[in-house]
């Protein structure tokens, strides 16, 4: 059975391009993957497996790391509850104003 992933991303910050880079990798790693994205609140970039917070951006302040995201849907379609703490990718800037 297909991991269903939700993502809420903020479309004030632009992190839409972000949403549409993991959509990208999880279709073509994953076809039959149920996936939907929604702007939400500012700053984030909240992912969900099968209703689990698995990474949160307005806690970490970084971006997942995409393979890892893909791994464990990939593990949730295993039948695996979803891991709650996923890799993320490095913060390259950070504004603070």
């Amino acid at each position: 059975m297909p991991s269903k992933i939700e993502v809420e991303y903020c479309g004030t910050c632009g992190h839409k391009a972000q949403f549409d880079e993991l959509a990208e990798k999880l279709k073509e790693k994953i076809p039959d993957v149920e996936l939907s994205g929604r702007e939400g609140r500012r700053g984030s970039f909240e992912v969900t497996i099968n209703d689990t917070l698995v990474h949160s951006k307005l806690q970490t302040l970084a971006f997942p790391d995409y393979d890892d995201v893909v791994v464990a849907a990939k593990e949730a379609d295993e039948g695996k509850p979803p891991r709650t703490k996923l890799k993320q990718q490095t913060i390259t800037s950070c504004i603070i104003s």
